[in-house]
């Protein structure tokens, strides 16, 4: 959509008198600003200022402490572009808005170091250099609960009028109460142009998953972020709220975000199809190079306190690094089918994942794998939770620790993302340790 293009729909549509722009933080978090329409000019010739400290917060939406963004630099500005997404019409309650999505550059018109959208575009570009055009899909696993009281509860059936009781794999009578919400969904899916395939109910009361299409990365990263948004903006307005934790429920099943991957040559044949099941010799050299970067990644892929509550051994969610075929236990696998769609299935990242940050690096560890040939050892077979394999960090300063000394990283990842991001998510971990539960408090107040 050109600017001409954004331009005449406003003048087509004279009752939308606002619009929001914002760009995509590194937790995942849209930051930005409404503007009013007779100021969108400003915002389509890139005038449009903020922070660029602004995708660089902690979770909680506040600056870093000793962030080489803020004092350092005088905390600059940065310039908003619009992204090739275009106007996305939604609405907040009745009211019609429209949703505009930007990304970051300095004022020397080079690419924010911190915008995630900048740095997936990085890895697609370095892809392309090589030869290839990456397909990438992702499946988003997700709880609907009853926000009423403090904590989380299985939400209440909008037929029954009851709580869910059971776990409910595939059960097609569990979307069937929820259909108003699916409904809903897919239709605001299809105005804002997300490729929305399939819905099953997981493993989880009241948890379900929605597979994306295979699209270019960074459509999918889109896609993957504006669902979320939209997923839990329906979810409001059936008075239920939608959760991306990676494990709202200790006793329930995490929620993942597993993708899928391919990569095109310039011809458009998949170069992981070799005609048969195994694929190719690229396919196995890009799961070596994956595999190699699951521990330095491993901040990436569960970026929070409670991602580390998903995976744990016996979890459903993988922690040996490993590969398999059509094999769910392993953190990398690869699905059976047509050959001609042979891909890589990552099955590590958590649904809190910043879903641009996570296709960076699955996309720069494959091409690490391509470009040195890594070989990946034999593929596993059986259960991947009862063989001696080696282990993603199950504890989140584990993770922090092996994110600040990977030289991945540093390699792919600009110096100032790789110290803001530790920083970041040591912020958070100082914070989340400076609170004492109620269970806690429980269990020592007068028994020690």
């Amino acid at each position: 959509m050109s600017n001409t293009e954004i331009q005449k729909w406003f003048e087509s549509h004279p009752e939308v008198t606002n619009v929001q722009v914002a760009a995509c933080d590194i937790n995942g978090i849209w930051r930005g600003k409404r503007v009013p329409v007779e100021q969108i000019g400003k915002v389509l010739n890139g005038e449009m200022r903020m922070p660029i400290s602004a995708l660089a917060l902690d979770i909680w939406g506040r600056d870093i402490e000793d962030s080489p963004l803020v004092f350092d630099t005088g905390d600059a500005d940065g310039r908003c572009e619009v992204t090739d997404r275009g106007l996305l019409p939604f609405l907040v309650g009745d009211t019609p808005m429209v949703f505009l999505p930007v990304w970051m550059v300095t004022d020397k018109g080079e690419a924010s170091p911190v915008d995630p959208r900048r740095i997936l575009a990085e890895a697609v570009d370095r892809a392309s250099e090589m030869g290839y055009a990456p397909m990438m899909a992702l499946e988003m696993e997700f709880y609907l609960v009853d926000p009423k009281g403090d904590r989380p509860r299985t939400p209440i059936s909008p037929v029954t009028g009851k709580r869910l009781k059971a776990d409910s794999i595939l059960s097609v009578d569990e979307l069937d109460q929820f259909e108003s919400f699916f409904a809903q969904t897919y239709e605001a899916c299809r105005v804002q142009g997300v490729g929305v395939d399939t819905a099953i109910s997981e493993s989880g009361r009241g948890q379900f998953e929605i597979n994306l299409f295979h699209t270019d990365p960074l459509r999918a990263a889109d896609d993957a972020v504006l669902f979320k948004r939209i997923v839990k903006s329906t979810a409001r307005r059936n008075l239920m709220a939608a959760s991306f934790m990676a494990k709202p429920f200790t006793d329930r099943a995490g929620s993942g975000l597993h993708v899928h991957f391919s990569l095109l040559d310039k011809n458009g044949v998949n170069v992981f199809d070799n005609g048969g099941a195994q694929g190719s010799e690229t396919l196995i050299n890009a799961v070596g190079g994956v595999l190699g970067t699951l521990k330095e990644n491993a901040l990436l892929w569960a970026p929070h306190l409670n991602s580390y509550r998903r995976l744990q051994p016996g979890s459903h969610a993988p922690t040996g690094i490993c590969w398999a075929y059509e094999n769910r236990t392993a953190a990398i696998r690869i699905p059976g089918g047509d050959h001609k769609a042979r891909r890589i299935e990552h099955r590590v990242a958590g649904a809190d994942a910043n879903p641009y940050l996570v296709l960076a690096a699955i996309l720069h560890g494959a091409l690490d794998g391509i470009k040195m040939k890594m070989d990946p050892g034999a593929p596993i077979k059986g259960d991947a939770y009862s063989l001696v394999l080696e282990r993603l960090p199950t504890r989140w300063m584990d993770a922090i620790r092996e994110f600040e000394e990977s030289d991945f990283i540093d390699r792919h990842f600009s110096t100032v993302f790789q110290d803001v991001y530790t920083l970041a998510k040591t912020q958070e971990n100082t914070e989340l340790n400076a609170r004492i539960s109620d269970f806690e408090l429980s269990s020592y107040l007068e028994t020690v």
